[in-house]
């Protein structure tokens, strides 16, 4: 099942940031240190093109470090670009974005010639968070929850230096399925556009290999590798009692659990995705949506010739 999740409000976030980014020195893109790749907005890439880029992955102190380190190297090999990864709640890591937007950007941050940065990120990231901790007050509203912030804020850190606030985006089409789970997963689609127990299997599929331990001292279960999804996650529901009349299980909500402990860090520090693995997924999924438009634009040809909006082409033997 593909995931997709882009309420009315984001389309007016799309454009807000389109008018924005002209005024725009640098601009901030905040990402899950969980899940990266599927994190990053490659709708907000194209709005923001030719702009200086610090890429923040946030809750770090939920990530696996050495896939964090491994980020980290991708994202600051690309051009004009800086990644830095914190915990949004941190203060004294918070404020060195300060410092990395003027290393983009040297000649800005006076009263004459203010920094004026753009602060991007999909919903419940923790942008809030993050804003409140640089401002040291309760600039934004935050909550567990997509889509907390609609409008967009202003936020004055210091003189000269101006944080512009957009609310959470995705974008329109999730082209790689992995990225719909691992958004699914960590909270950042509503509820209601995604079914639990089909996430929480795909999320226990990342996890048994690379994270069996963690699952086996959360759960104490033998083995989760050795087990295909839907028995690990029938098995994880007997554990923790999500059971139902005649000792079966509640599948959903043994998978709400798995996606709590993940959420919540108690599963442990984990990543979900490696710039390898996501790199391979993307091209993957490129080549799928590639056909899906061939496919598209054939459909819309014979609509178009079926009303006479369009000659038919000529026959291959006809010449």
């Amino acid at each position: 099942m593909a995931i997709q999740w882009f309420p009315g409000h984001m389309h007016l976030t799309k454009k807000a940031i389109a008018e924005r980014i002209r005024q725009t020195d640098v601009v901030i893109e905040l990402l899950d240190a969980r899940l990266p790749g599927s994190s990053a907005n490659p709708m907000l890439a194209d709005l923001t093109a030719g702009k200086p880029a610090l890429k923040v992955l946030n809750k770090q102190d939920l990530a696996d470090p050495e896939r964090t380190a491994q980020w980290l190297a991708h994202y600051n090999a690309q051009p004009a670009t800086r990644a830095i990864a914190l915990d949004a709640s941190a203060t004294a890591p918070a404020r060195t974005l300060v410092q990395a937007c003027h290393a983009l950007a040297p000649t800005r941050g006076s009263m004459a010639k203010p920094m004026r940065v753009l602060i991007c990120g999909i919903p419940n990231v923790g942008k809030s968070t993050l804003i409140n901790t640089l401002a040291g007050k309760r600039a934004t509203k935050t909550g567990d929850e997509a889509g907390i912030t609609k409008l967009e804020q202003r936020i004055v850190l210091a003189d000269g230096f101006y944080l512009y606030d957009t609310p959470g985006m995705l974008w329109p089409r999730i082209i790689v399925a992995q990225s719909g789970y691992h958004l699914a997963a960590s909270g950042a689609i509503g509820r209601n556009a995604f079914d639990e127990e089909e996430v929480g299997l795909e999320l226990l599929n990342s996890l048994k290999g690379p994270y069996a331990d963690l699952l086996t001292a959360r759960y104490g279960i033998a083995d989760p590798a050795g087990l295909n999804d839907e028995d690990l996650l029938d098995a994880i529901g007997r554990q923790r009692g999500a059971l139902l009349g005649k000792g079966r299980v509640n599948l959903q909500k043994a998978a709400d659990i798995v996606m709590h402990d993940f959420r919540s860090g108690a599963l442990g520090r984990i990543t979900l995705e490696t710039p390898e693995q996501f790199a391979q997924w993307l091209a993957a999924g490129q080549v799928l949506d590639a056909a899906r438009q061939v496919k598209k634009d054939a459909i819309e040809q014979q609509r178009l010739i079926k009303f006479k909006k369009i000659p038919r082409p000529p026959r291959a033997d006809s010449a």
